[in-house]
């Protein structure tokens, strides 16, 4: 349903009701009007939110009194429609919530991320600091071995060639 759509179902609906309740007072007609500025998109005093404080607000009268008017039955009716328009404002702040949310879970899916990635680098660390201490007991043993060798005269020290990586 589009916004005349609605704007009209509005109108009707009041003039139903203002045809079965001829007496209805200036407070009932100010909740009317403001309701209408409201659907419209032309708040006056408040942010422009549909709801029932606003449109107190702009009917200049009390949550007390809106409940106690007949109009207040046929607003609810009129909102709870699914295919009553609100006005962009209210789509928008809607789009906004609902941005919110997805950055909320986009920023806790990256932080679980970062998480798993912090893990990864300790463990990566761990195993390096591993086989450096590894590496160097190696060479200790390497050197304290090439040491044991030299001392005996019948052995002989092969030329293994450049260690891997260095130009011949």
């Amino acid at each position: 349903m589009s916004g005349d759509q609605t704007g009209e179902r509005i109108r009707s609906a009041f003039a139903q009701l203002a045809r079965q309740r001829p007496n209805l007072s200036q407070l009932d007609h100010a909740i009317m009007t403001a309701f209408e500025r409201l659907m419209q998109g032309r708040p006056e005093l408040t942010d422009g939110a549909v709801t029932v404080t606003n449109i107190c607000a702009e009917a200049g009268i009390s949550r007390a009194s809106y409940y106690r008017s007949p109009t207040a039955p046929v607003i609810k009716t009129l909102l709870a429609a699914p295919d009553t328009v609100r006005p962009e404002l209210g789509e928008l702040r809607d789009e906004v919530a609902r941005l919110r949310r997805a950055e909320r879970a986009l920023r806790r899916d990256h932080a679980v991320q970062l998480r798993d990635l912090k893990d990864t680098v300790t463990t990566y660390a761990n195993h390096i600091q591993l086989l450096t201490l590894a590496n160097t007991e190696l060479r200790a043993e390497n050197h304290q071995l090439q040491q044991q060798a030299a001392q005996h005269s019948n052995l002989r020290v092969l030329d293994r060639g450049p260690a891997p990586g260095t130009p011949r």
